[in-house]
């Protein structure tokens, strides 16, 4: 089978799927794609990062303390799994002053991505739409505080772009104020329709953290002629998160008695136009 939710759950419990065969080679075309994509035409730096990180980390990108009962922590070292490569990415000028002519900066990491997912038990937790492991291709931009706007429209654009590629139909959505997280200035989330489960599932959300982030990290600029150093602005995105786009390709791309045809865009990767089966 290419998705094996049974022996998942036998090796590490439930949220936690196993894809072989076709269904991991599916999983690794897209992170090759999308990597290729923001390197080769978005022109970001790719890192590859480590998989734990400090306490710090975590409260300078504002994942604890508000967050901390979602993450998966290791005793006694206090070091967390990533929540999402936007923590290393984002510290990687922790305690920096920058120079203005560095400015933006442009990263890009696939990581794998573990949350607890705390409460959300019976909610979407059977095959991919709800996991505790997931894989995500995560872009961060660090900017002037004058072009945050525009470093958004920019990053949310590249984002954009592996669902056109994939010419997987979307829509983006601006969240309202009592939605946003308490660290993020604006976010925009993009959502794609999954038929399984008639519902519109966000892949992505990109957003911009203003100076909330580089004041916790202390990340700053020293601006053009001199001055005091100024904080930076910090913008990241899923760019994507491959678990419910994968529901998404198969749903989709199934046709009776032909197996599910897979983009286009991705048969270079996979060496394969269909897969026989999800099972």
């Amino acid at each position: 089978p290419s998705l094996d939710i049974e022996r998942g759950a036998k090796i590490a419990g439930s949220g936690f799927p196993l894809l072989v065969g076709g269904g991991a080679r599916l999983s690794r075309a897209l992170v090759q794609f999308m990597l290729d994509l923001h390197v080769r035409e978005h022109g970001y730096l790719e890192v590859l990062p480590p998989l734990v990180v400090s306490r710090d980390s975590m409260l300078g990108t504002g994942h604890i303390p508000k967050f901390e009962d979602d993450a998966y922590r290791t005793d006694p070292d206090d070091l967390f799994l990533v929540p999402t490569a936007e923590v290393p990415l984002t510290n990687l000028h922790r305690g920096e002053i920058l120079s203005a002519d560095d400015l933006p900066l442009a990263y890009v990491a696939h990581t794998p991505c573990f949350r607890r997912e705390a409460g959300a038990a019976g909610r979407d937790t059977r095959g991919l739409l709800r996991v505790h492991q997931f894989d995500k291709v995560e872009i961060v931009r660090i900017c002037r505080p004058e072009e945050s706007e525009a470093q958004l429209e920019i990053l949310t654009r590249h984002a954009e772009r592996v669902l056109e590629l994939l010419e997987v139909p979307y829509r983006r959505v601006l969240l309202p104020l009592g939605d946003l997280g308490f660290a993020n200035a604006i976010t925009y989330d993009l959502e794609i329709w999954a038929p399984g489960v008639e519902a519109w599932l966000e892949v992505s959300s990109c957003s911009s953290y203003g100076d909330f982030q580089a004041r916790r990290s202390d990340i700053r600029f020293r601006p053009e002629g001199g001055g005091r150093p100024l904080h930076v602005h910090t913008l990241n995105g899923s760019a994507l998160a491959l678990a419910r786009l994968i529901v998404v390709l198969l749903e989709t791309g199934f046709r009776e008695g032909e197996g599910i045809l897979l983009p286009e865009m991705l048969h270079p990767y996979l060496g394969f136009e269909r897969l026989e089966s999800c099972r």
